[in-house]
């Protein structure tokens, strides 16, 4: 499986839209909050699929791929 490199340059560059995180980078989110959201369900959409490979990544300590992304490719 290829990985899709226009969501991940998207996921690089999108920050948390509300609550107590709002406008942090996703992937900057602190582990034991995307952990939270695995437990209790990630939310709909776009920004659900998000959370989810932010926390696949964070699990298997891969955030500084998507770090990297950013730096690259800034808006």
């Amino acid at each position: 499986m290829q990985p899709d490199h226009n969501f991940l340059i998207k996921l690089a560059n999108t920050k948390m839209p509300y609550g107590k995180y709002e406008g942090r980078y996703l992937i900057d989110l602190p582990e034991y909050y995307v952990v939270w959201y695995h437990n209790k369900g990630f939310p709909k959409g776009n920004l659900g699929l998000m959370l989810k490979q932010v926390y696949e990544l964070k699990v298997n300590g891969l955030e500084y791929l998507v770090r990297d992304i950013r730096e690259q490719f800034k808006k």
